[in-house]
């Protein structure tokens, strides 16, 4: 009876000290910065000092094409940090429950601010070289691209990308705007150097994803993400990455 009812304490122990997998396929700042910090694993190990159940989180990094199969055969054994209900063919949020937005994020176009530029004239970049990232494909703004008659020029990332900007090796970049505002503070470009257009695109919006087998999970997590918008230490922390 003792041994059982130590077997029962231990499993009961590790039940409410379960670790949870935050997977994440980002690798660009401010989402995931170098020296281990980032948007990504300061919210996570903000959830860690909620003590949510006992629960603790860890943040691990699986490629997009793997995490997206996982997802949807239903083979993830964690939570999904930083997606959108389209990316995964939940608009109607039926698949997976998803936490309220805890940032909103939208592409842009990035340029020299000496190269002459209308956003309404289609052909206006006719030529130009535009940096975007090898193997990603942007299905709200390929017809734009065509349109502007722009020559796409991969890199392995939008840091790379913005890089070649800086130097001159590619005519513009397109990456989400958090992306180049934090790139050109941490490198000082001077911001009267470039200029900066919005694209047609919808607002990019980060959610958790959390598969319905971790339905108690989502429970605990979800007021807290919720009401990150009023939290004074949590907007200290996101104002670092502005």
């Amino acid at each position: 009876m003792t041994l059982t009812m130590l077997c029962l304490g231990v499993l009961h122990g590790a039940a409410r000290g379960e670790v949870i997998n935050v997977y994440t396929s980002a690798r660009v700042a401010p989402l995931m910065v170098g020296d281990g910090g980032g948007i990504y694993p300061d919210l996570v190990a903000y959830l860690n000092r909620k003590k949510l159940d006992q629960l603790s989180f860890r943040l691990v990094y699986l490629p997009r094409k793997r995490l997206q199969l996982q997802v949807e055969r239903n083979e993830l054994d964690g939570i999904v940090i930083g997606m959108m209900p389209h990316w995964f063919n939940d608009v109607a949020e039926k698949k997976y429950l998803w936490t309220a937005a805890f940032g909103t994020d939208r592409y842009v176009i990035v340029l020299p601010a000496a190269l002459p530029f209308n956003p309404s004239r289609p052909g206006a970049l006719t030529g130009r070289t535009v940096g975007l990232v090898l193997g990603y494909s942007y299905p709200e703004l390929d017809g734009w691209i065509r349109q502007q008659g722009l020559v796409r020029n991969d890199a392995p990332s939008d840091e790379h990308s913005l890089e070649k900007l800086r130097v001159g090796r590619v005519d513009s970049v397109i990456a989400a705007q958090s992306v180049v505002r934090y790139y050109m503070k941490v490198h000082a470009m001077e911001a009267d150097k470039f200029q900066l257009h919005e694209l047609p695109s919808s607002l990019t919006e980060r959610h958790f994803l959390v598969p319905r087998a971790k339905a108690a999970v989502y429970e605990k997590i979800a007021p807290v993400i919720r009401q990150l918008k009023d939290d004074p230490e949590w907007q200290r922390l996101a104002a670092k990455y502005e």
